[in-house]
């Protein structure tokens, strides 16, 4: 089995760009929540620069924005 990808902050956001989601507001700290108008559907992305974000935190946030980590392979 793939190992889960290791995504930085630049990857989520062109992600969650190319779903139609925008930048929304900001969060608590170094935190982005973006929303998708179409159907209110929201994710916070944090915001640490080139640093990859903990594979926790981005199994997360691919399941706000309806994608399988397998898709990304």
């Amino acid at each position: 089995m793939p190992h889960f990808p290791a995504l930085c902050y630049h990857d989520c956001v062109r992600l969650a760009r190319e779903r139609g989601f925008v930048f929304w507001r900001a969060g608590k700290g170094s935190h982005e929540i973006w929303m998708r108008s179409s159907d209110r559907r929201r994710t916070v992305i944090p915001h640490h620069g080139a640093a990859p974000i903990k594979r926790k935190t981005v199994k997360g946030i691919l399941d706000d924005l309806q994608i399988d980590y397998r898709d990304l392979m």
